[in-house]
């Protein structure tokens, strides 16, 4: 055996990566039976098999652990080659690729990325936005360099990623002015029947907010459910129904919406990750995203103060103290 062939090599290192045949097929653009076939060639020419079946699962085998080990060193230099490259026909620009999970209000992703888009690091940023598990594929694949959530990486994931807690925010409740002047009197019990727009319950947030209706025992009459960020806060700016956003983008709400505030969750607050391949973040863009959200976006949210808490809402709206009530869970406009 003078020459290895890489690009059966590469498929083999993308099956064991991505957890099995289809998904690697997936990342590759390329059929199952081409990545079957193409890894059968590269044990014959090793003379071994590389991949056995435990349960429903594709593990490596001692030869399988070997040539991956391998792999390990040889693919991730070439992709960091290509993302050089990629950056070198951008005016001297550093490419960055980062994903969004279609969860993230599209205000939050541009506070988190705007020091990269404003600054003098030179970066040339590009977005991609999906759902989280698809995300994390291409992150598996260094197809991205973070990706930006709402929650943390799942646990049940093969993938080996980790999750850094940019920062979390208390969240508030918006509507127009005539519908949040119904509203903001006897709330949250004034939620009950009112009509609310929620994000669909593939997003972190819905969970969240469903347990604070229950919790509170109000009945919101649900209107829409929109994975969009920017189309709830469009729907509700013309009536349609209220909404929860986090507080830390308050501001840029209320000038691009003509909404206002009336109402506040005591508890829970909204999360937002960036989840990356690093344990400890070298990446430089992602640094500077990291270091920004904590200390300047999350920053004033996260110091727990309740002066800078009251000062927001006192000047947007009073906010009464939710009464107990038994619990109830919010319902479907028919």
């Amino acid at each position: 055996m003078r020459h290895l062939n890489y690009t059966h090599l590469l498929y083999f290192w993308t099956v064991v990566r991505e957890g099995g045949v289809a998904p690697a097929a997936a990342a590759l653009h390329i059929t199952p039976q081409t990545v079957s076939g193409q890894i059968k060639l590269l044990e014959d020419q090793l003379q071994g098999a590389l991949l056995e079946r435990q349960g429903r699962r594709l593990v490596p085998t001692d030869l399988g652990r070997l040539a991956y080990t391998y792999a390990e060193e040889i693919f991730p230099k070439g992709l960091e080659l290509a993302s050089v490259l990629r950056g070198a026909r951008t005016q001297g620009s550093r490419a960055v690729a980062i994903g969004v999970a279609d969860a993230v209000p599209k205000l939050v992703t541009f506070r988190i990325l705007e020091p990269l888009l404003t600054g003098d690091g030179h970066f040339h940023v590009t977005c991609q936005e999906a759902p989280l598990p698809a995300l994390m594929a291409d992150l598996a694949a260094h197809r991205l360099d973070l990706v930006l959530a709402t929650s943390a990486a799942p646990t049940d994931t093969p993938i080996k990623a980790f999750s850094h807690l940019l920062g979390e925010s208390e969240i508030g409740f918006f509507a127009t002015q005539s519908l949040a002047a119904t509203l903001q009197s006897d709330f949250p019990r004034s939620l009950n029947d009112a009509p609310l727009l929620l994000p669909t319950d593939r997003s972190a947030n819905r969970r969240v907010l469903e347990a604070w209706f229950e919790r509170h025992g109000v009945t919101p009459r649900i209107v829409g459910e929109l994975d969009d960020s920017a189309l709830v806060k469009t729907f509700a700016q013309h009536g349609v129904g209220a909404f929860a956003a986090p507080l830390a983008i308050e501001d840029e709400i209320l000038r691009q919406y003509g909404v206002v505030s009336f109402g506040q969750l005591d508890e829970p607050k909204a999360k937002f990750y960036a989840i990356s391949t690093e344990r400890r973040i070298k990446h430089p863009a992602v640094a500077i995203i990291t270091e920004a959200a904590r200390t300047e976006l999350f920053s004033s949210r996260n110091s727990g103060g309740d002066e800078d808490v009251s000062r927001g809402l006192t000047r947007k709206a009073s906010l009464n103290r939710p009464g107990s009530s038994k619990p109830a869970r919010a319902r479907r406009a028919r």
